[in-house]
């Protein structure tokens, strides 16, 4: 085991924006990271220390498990995991191909769930850890064009809710991390090029966006609370948005 003095921090879809800004932010407070994502170059060229980093798909429970399993044997159990990988595809459930809704629920519903399976066990029996899921501001309202998008965040709100419930005696903390509009390339999944116009014509009249850096830091600050202290829910937007 390398020689390192603070708890391991796992987080998925760390390869680009949200996830990134966690990694090079838990990275800064020292802790050692596995990072997971379909792409490992990006992952890799962060250039962190004690970190490893692990080509996976969240929908995919034994690689999950196995890529856990390697990083702990290297870094001891795990102490945070961020679930955060997700996609957003927005449209008109009339028009939308249905297919986009699975996507969307795979990854973002079950990818978030097979996280929280691969380390809740271990985390209850050790009477430590925390888990911080990362949500959107579409977990508490609606929005045009986001019916499907808004029910997987909805999910991961009530998931994270129920589970936190659940596990407080044995002193597991779950967190939910609500963004609103942030600049990273979510929208680049959405297939409508008004829909994404529209989107464009809205964070222009904002006067633009929080960063990735800013969920980052949100997400650092509820973790370092003493673990007898849970900040269940951060909800963080621009200060013009509105909705």
């Amino acid at each position: 085991m390398n020689q390192v003095t603070k708890s391991l921090v796992v987080i998925t879809g760390a390869s680009s924006g949200i996830g990134a800004a966690m990694a090079k932010s838990f990275s800064a407070a020292g802790h050692p990271l596995l990072l997971l994502a379909r792409r490992v170059e990006a992952m890799q060229a962060l250039e962190l220390p004690n970190s490893l980093s692990i080509s996976v798909d969240v929908t995919d429970t034994v690689a999950i498990k196995i890529a856990i399993t390697q990083a702990e044997a290297q870094f001891g159990p795990v102490g945070c995991l961020i679930n955060n990988a997700g996609v957003m595809l927005l449209g008109q459930i009339d028009v939308q191909d249905p297919n986009e809704w699975s996507r969307m629920l795979n990854i973002n519903v079950m990818g978030v769930l097979n996280g929280i399976h691969a380390v809740l066990a271990d985390m209850k029996a050790r009477k430590t850890g925390t888990i911080i899921n990362i949500s959107s501001v579409a977990g508490r309202k609606t929005f045009p064009n986001h019916a499907a998008y808004c029910a997987t965040k909805f999910a991961v709100h009530a998931l994270t809710e129920n589970i936190r419930e659940e596990v407080a005696m044995d002193d597991v903390r779950l967190i939910t991390i609500a963004p609103g509009a942030v600049e990273t390339e979510l929208l680049s999944h959405t297939t409508s090029d008004d829909i994404k116009a529209g989107y464009h014509d809205w964070k222009e009249e904002m006067g633009g966006v929080i960063a990735p850096e800013n969920v980052a830091a949100a997400a650092l600050f509820a973790w370092q609370q003493p673990q007898n202290v849970c900040v269940r829910e951060i909800v963080l937007a621009p200060t013009r948005q509105q909705p």
